[in-house]
């Protein structure tokens, strides 16, 4: 996966090259992610639903994230990145199902992990039941729900926690039920700027 070919970009989006994932977050060279968030809506309620990345990741193990995202190979267009979201979690959908958000810039650094990201960044409104995901294990161990309000709560600074409702594949392969309340400490620590556009954006499709 180190060895992926990325297209890299300068801070105008300018295309200047190719380099491999490796190079792209030792070196902090902007690339293209393909990223999308699944939004339900149940008796009324906006769900939001978050993937719980494999505790065997590299980075940033076992926290929440978004629904499904990954990086675009240098051979890719934006429209073949839907793939991640069949790979990851199991549902298979075509790109034309999807709204877009936009492009986000999205910048976070951490010692010799530099991630400076170009996230085409998509909605997908669902109908999905928890027993339609199919995982990825060594991507995904699980996936939950949370009401979106409270979601955009935590992230604007209104409220300390949030309950999420899920379940989780444990390593020999048995579904346990999440149920539980997490703090902004249980995410993968994106800017907060970035959540909160990303928020903006999806109430623009309620």
């Amino acid at each position: 996966m180190e060895g992926e070919q990325l297209k890299i970009f300068d801070k105008n989006r300018n295309q200047i090259g190719v380099a491999t994932r490796e190079e792209v977050h030792r070196l902090g060279y902007w690339h293209e992610t393909f990223h999308c968030w699944f939004i339900s809506k149940e008796s009324g309620t906006h769900y939001l639903y978050l993937q719980l990345r494999s505790n065997t990741k590299k980075d940033y193990p076992n926290l929440l994230d978004i629904t499904a995202a990954g990086h675009l190979l240098s051979n890719e267009t934006v429209p073949e990145g839907v793939r991640e979201i069949k790979e990851e979690i199991g549902i298979d959908i075509t790109f034309q199902e999807l709204i877009p958000l936009g492009i986000i810039d999205y910048c976070l650094i951490r010692g010799d992990f530099k991630d400076r990201e170009l996230a085409n960044v998509f909605l997908y409104k669902s109908n999905k039941s928890f027993d339609d995901f199919i995982l990825q294990e060594e991507e995904v161990a699980g996936i939950v729900k949370v009401e979106f309000n409270h979601f955009v709560e935590l992230w604007f600074g209104k409220r300390e926690t949030i309950n999420i409702k899920g379940f989780e594949i444990k390593k020999d392969g048995k579904k346990f039920l999440i149920d539980e309340n997490v703090g902004r400490e249980k995410f993968v620590p994106h800017q907060i700027n970035f959540y909160k556009t990303v928020i903006e954006k999806m109430k623009e499709q309620f």
